[in-house]
């Protein structure tokens, strides 16, 4: 029984002791780290507005979830959401065209401390990519801080909003967690096999590693001194 608990302890820790490794490394960087900070949050500026309800008919909102007033631009939009669609509309109450990659630029001049550089609307999700879990269409809208780091911002292609903001710490951050989690692709599947799997057998070796410290140090026969 001894030896069996022996090699199977010995084997099952070498065998999750670099994802036990990964675990404590990615933990501690989280631990270490603020969220809001990986988030973008300080990229952000306060933007108080109070706009009105603009021309909406009652017809566009009477089936209506949800209504959200805001502004894009200065103009005043209309958001509503209704069990199967959103719909985006003007001050006049007519759908809202999407924005312009000079107007997706304006609102991150206007609503960050960055400096754009580029913007291009994407339509397409890829499998780990920065806008994950957020709509499409976006805007991407490449942009530099006061050190030149490279940081996106995200915006919906229509009501401006900004949904995310990636920047250099959010992807080493987004790196941890792939490798905390183990989806290594998608990084965001916290239910895998793979994951369960390894929990498991972290489990076992440190049952097994108590087991043997009680009864290797506790039941060992003390020494007769001469």
């Amino acid at each position: 029984m001894r030896y069996f608990v022996r090699s199977t302890h010995r084997y099952l820790s070498f065998f999750v002791s670099l994802q036990l490794l990964l675990w404590t490394i990615s933990g501690i960087f989280f631990a270490f780290n603020k969220i809001e900070l990986i988030r973008g949050e300080q990229y952000r500026l306060a933007n108080p507005t109070h706009p009105k309800l603009g021309a909406v008919k009652i017809q566009d909102i009477f089936d209506a979830q949800s209504v959200l007033v805001t502004t894009r631009l200065g103009e005043v939009i209309t958001i509503v959401q209704s069990p199967e669609t959103k719909r985006y509309l003007n001050s006049e109450g007519e759908p809202l065209e999407k924005l312009t990659t000079s107007q997706a630029k304006d609102i991150v001049r206007n609503l960050t401390n960055l400096r754009p550089t580029s913007a291009a609307e994407i339509t397409r999700m890829e499998a780990g990519a920065e806008f994950r879990g957020r709509a499409l269409p976006l805007f991407r809208v490449r942009s530099e801080d006061d050190n030149n780091s490279q940081i996106n911002v995200y915006l919906n292609a229509y009501s401006g909003e900004i949904v995310a903001i990636r920047s250099p710490s959010w992807r080493i951050w987004d790196l941890m967690w792939g490798l905390h989690i183990m989806d290594w692709q998608d990084r965001e599947d916290i239910d895998n096999l793979l994951l369960k799997i390894f929990s498991i057998l972290a489990l076992i070796s440190s049952l097994s590693g108590i087991l043997l410290f009680f009864r290797v140090d506790f039941r060992r026969p003390k020494r007769q001194e001469g």
